[in-house]
């Protein structure tokens, strides 16, 4: 017994931790750890965090994102329901779950962009430290590095963890629910597979349904994998699938126990329902692309935000056919997409290879894993809605990263026992891996355009250096093979590095979307607020975001309040936004996000008139449908304020009953 441990030991010390990471302690785990392994890490950080927090100090605020986060920032019940105003009127058209580290970041460090982007540079250098060790703990030590590192220069994880959306805290998360399962599937326990059930209902709070993509790979993996009765893995599957689903549902429910009245009206609706907002708004509108109607489930319709033109979000418009290939496309290729063929080979390879394995093999269970996370989060983005998102494809670069890191440690222990066909696969992805970056690269014939003859060049010298190591013995061969791989490794890390590292340069550092390179510049269209001058803000609590006008008329309206809640109510979110903004106004938006949310109703409206609540209504800017409603009231009740260029309006509670 002593004999087979000492000789399994020995053996995963060789390859550097091994491809079969079924070891039996942390203790041994760190024992087996190559020395480099001890800085190669820490290097992937600082390249992460310098490519994360570049020019931070000159970040830009998310256009409705922000604006929440400040209301949230500034009120309790704002923070626990999400709301897009202070005054806690209605709701952001998403869960808030994903806003509430930014919140928390603006209660500390005050309201600022890099205080908003901030908890998503934390998120994602976790992120590239718990990939790391799920990678690890299933292929190890040589593939956890490759896939880190591959990860961390991907273009949309340079762009997203830079950018205060939605992703980062999803992306981390899910990554945790898959290091968790992987540890529950090596041990067959059921406390960490609770855990991936609880970091994937946490993951709903930020991304809702989509979080619930990732199941089928979490769940085939301890199925098929773990080391004990088919009974017992059901079992413990159905107790974490319970534990994943109260996690997911505890606002949906905190949202339906509470009192319309004492919360906000929900975003995306027109029942007030925090369940059409899930599953209308935010999961079915997707799906219009191929005919699935979200029409009965209590959701406004999204086709056309407040105040833009109508919108044409990826695949609203093109042919079906067209829907299934835009992850190939080069607005998404060019972000994600560098290593879809080594990881594509290396899911294949990963499978066909074990076969015959016993079934609790970890090393293939791990490629199910990445493999069936690969292919579920490829059918959603092309069937669904992007629309220029970038930042959604930070899920789509974790498996990526992981098949790529294992699939090339596969791929070298292969070639280095040679004789055989599976020698050809690593030749075969970086031939491979080589020619599709190149595609995708003369797709932007005037961005870099020294990248596709270098990443050519190498791969060549690669694939040289490699077949020449065939021919010679002993310690050349052993030489030529490791320059072999070392070129083959940059020429196809380079492209995405190189795109990646685009942040660096102001033009690209900051989309909005999480895009880098040319794509950045071509699909940021959101409005993008400027950072509030701090020796202006000093002099006026109102900030610099706000003009000349502006202030005034907020000076104004504040001056002579009168006891309301508001100050005053704005036709769409769009016109209250640089007041909330800038300085945290109760502003009272109407027709939420889309413009088409049935709030406040005309009834609702004149009743917040007569109370007293509202004076002032502001018209003008993007209208909506309720304020497109409301405004001939406005206009025929309620006198225009003398002396301001601004179509402000005071409502007294007496003209409510005229």
């Amino acid at each position: 017994m002593a004999s087979t441990t000492s000789t399994a030991t020995a053996s995963a010390a060789h390859t550097g931790g091994g491809l079969l990471a079924r070891t039996g302690t942390r203790r041994q785990d760190r024992e087996v750890r190559p020395v480099y392994a001890r800085f190669g890490l820490p290097v992937i950080l600082v390249v992460a965090a310098v490519l994360f927090t570049w020019d931070i100090q000159h970040s830009a605020f998310h256009a409705f994102y922000a604006e929440t986060a400040r209301s949230m920032a500034e009120s309790w019940k704002a923070f626990l329901f999400g709301a897009f105003d202070p005054g806690s009127s209605i709701t952001i058209d998403k869960l808030p779950g994903f806003l509430w580290p930014q919140a928390l970041s603006a209660r500390i460090f005050g309201f600022h962009p890099w205080a908003l982007t901030l908890p998503q540079v934390i998120e994602g250098l976790l992120s590239v430290v718990f990939l790391h060790r799920a990678v690890r703990r299933w292929a190890g030590e040589h593939a956890a590095l490759l896939a880190a590192g591959a990860f961390a220069l991907t273009p949309a994880i340079a762009g997203l963890f830079r950018t205060a959306v939605e992703d980062p805290a999803f992306t981390l998360l899910v990554i945790l629910a898959a290091d968790a399962t992987l540890r529950a599937a090596r041990e067959a326990r059921v406390r960490p597979l609770l855990a991936a059930g609880v970091w994937v209902g946490l993951s709903f709070q930020a991304k809702m349904l989509e979080a619930w993509a990732v199941l089928p790979a979490l769940g085939l993996l301890y199925l098929i994998s773990a080391p004990t009765a088919l009974r017992r893995r059901l079992a413990h599957l159905t107790v974490a699938g319970a534990m994943c689903l109260a996690v997911s549902a505890s606002w949906v429910l905190l949202v339906a126990v509470t009192p319309a009245k004492d919360r906000p009206y929900i975003d995306g609706t027109t029942n007030n329902s925090a369940v059409s907002q899930v599953v209308g708004y935010n999961f079915l509108n997707r799906f219009s692309s191929i005919h699935i109607s979200a029409e009965k489930t209590g959701s406004v319709a999204v086709s056309t935000m407040a105040g833009t033109a109508p919108a044409t979000p990826s695949g609203h418009s093109r042919p079906t056919a067209a829907l299934w290939v835009k992850m190939f496309g080069p607005s998404l290729a060019s972000q994600v997409g560098w290593l879809y063929p080594t990881a594509a080979l290396a899911a294949v390879c990963g499978l066909v290879w074990r076969r015959g394995r016993p079934r609790t093999d970890p090393l293939r269970a791990g490629f199910v894993l990445w493999g069936v996370w690969l292919v579920t989060y490829f059918l959603v983005f092309s069937a669904g809605s992007i629309g220029g998102h970038t930042y959604y494809m930070g899920v789509v670069a974790v498996p990526l990263a992981a098949l790529f890191g294992a699939g090339t440690v596969q791929f070298w222990r292969a070639w280095r026992r040679g004789g055989r066909a599976r020698a050809w696969a690593l030749p075969a992805a970086v031939a491979g891996t080589v020619g599709w970056s190149a595609f995708v690269s003369v797709q932007f014939p005037t961005f870099l355009p020294w990248l596709t003859p270098v990443a050519i060049t190498l791969g060549a010298g690669a694939l040289a250096l490699l077949a020449l190591s065939r021919k010679d013995a002993g310690g050349t061969r052993r030489r030529m093979a490791l320059l072999g791989l070392g070129a083959g490794l940059a020429a196809m890390l380079l492209p995405s590095a190189a795109w990646a590292s685009t942040v660096l340069n102001p033009v690209y550092g900051h989309s909005g979307m999480g895009s880098t390179g040319p794509v950045a510049v071509r699909r940021h269209t959101a409005p993008r607020h400027p950072a509030p001058d701090a020796r202006k803000a000093a002099k006026s609590p109102d900030g610099a975001s706000l003009d000349e006008k502006q202030r005034r008329l907020l000076a104004y309206t504040r001056a002579h309040q009168d006891g309301a809640d508001y100050v005053f109510a704005t036709t769409s979110w769009r016109t209250a936004s640089p007041y909330i903004l800038a300085a945290g106004a109760k502003v009272l938006p109407m027709g939420g996000f889309t413009g088409t949310v049935p709030t406040p109703t005309e009834a609702a409206f004149r009743h917040l008139v007569a109370t007293g609540r509202l004076r002032y209504v502001l018209l003008g800017g993007p209208g909506t449908t309720e304020g497109r409603a409301i405004a001939p009231w406005v206009r025929a009740h309620c006198p225009r304020e003398p002396g301001t260029t601004a179509q402000l309006y005071r409502c007294s509670p007496s003209s409510a009953g005229r």
